[in-house]
C-alpha cells in the first residue's frame, strides 16, 4: 500500500508532469522563470495551494451541490491563494515583488482547478494530498529547471550567484522568446528521457 502511494507520487512528478507532459500552467511557466529562484518560488506557492485545496475539496465534496461545484472549488482555491500571497508578502517580499501578478493568478491556474475536478472531488483526503504533492513537485521541479537554464544562459548566474560570464551571455534567454526556446528544448529532452525509462 505504501509503495503504491510512493509510485503514485512519482508518476505524478514524471509521467504526468504538468509542464513537460500535460503542458498545463504555461502562463506562470513562461512568465516567472527568468531565474531559478523565481521558478522555484512560483512552484512552491502553487504546490502549497494545490495540496491544501485538494485536501479541503476532498473533505467537502459531498456537501457541495453539483450546480455550484466549480464556483465552490474556486472559492476554496482563492482562499488558499490569498493566505499564501499574504505570507509571501510578509516573509519573502523580494520574491513576492518579483512574481507580482502571477501569485493571484494561481486561482485560475488550470492545474489546480483540473486536479480539484478530476481527482480531489472523487478521492479521499490522503490520496488528494499525495496527488497535490506529486503534481506540485513536478511543477516546481520543471519551473526551477527552466528558470535555472534561462538564468545561466541569459545572465550567467546560478540562483543569483554570478559565474563571471554575464558579459558574454545572450540577453534573449531572460526575455520572452528565451522562455519559449528553453521550454521547447527541455520538453523534448524530458519526453525522450521518460520514453527511454
Amino acid at each position: 500500500m505504501k509503495s503504491n502511494r510512493i509510485r503514485f507520487v512519482l508518476e505524478s512528478i514524471v509521467r504526468n508532469n504538468p509542464t513537460f507532459v500535460l503542458v498545463l500552467g504555461m502562463c506562470p511557466t513562461l512568465g516567472t522563470t527568468t531565474s531559478a529562484i523565481n521558478g522555484m518560488g512560483m512552484g512552491l506557492a502553487t504546490m502549497a495551494v494545490l495540496i491544501l485545496s485538494n485536501v479541503v475539496i476532498s473533505l467537502i465534496k459531498n456537501l457541495i451541490p453539483d450546480k455550484v461545484r466549480i464556483p465552490a472549488f474556486i472559492v476554496v482555491i482563492a482562499s488558499f491563494v490569498t493566505i499564501i500571497q499574504m505570507l509571501m508578502q510578509a516573509y519573502v517580499p523580494a520574491l513576492y515583488g518579483a512574481l507580482g501578478v502571477f501569485i493571484p493568478l494561481i486561482v485560475v491556474n488550470c492545474i489546480i482547478l483540473g486536479r480539484a475536478e478530476a481527482f480531489a472531488s472523487k478521492n479521499g483526503p490522503l490520496d488528494s494530498a499525495l496527488d497535490g504533492l506529486g503534481i506540485g513537485l513536478g511543477f516546481t521541479l520543471s519551473l526551477t529547471a527552466i528558470g535555472l537554464v534561462r538564468e545561466i544562459l541569459g545572465s550567467g548566474s546560478v540562483f543569483g550567484q554570478p559565474l563571471g560570464v554575464a558579459d558574454y551571455m545572450p540577453l534573449i534567454f531572460v526575455l520572452a522568446p528565451g522562455a519559449f526556446l528553453v521550454l521547447g528544448y527541455l520538453m523534448v529532452i524530458f519526453n525522450k528521457l521518460v520514453k527511454k525509462s
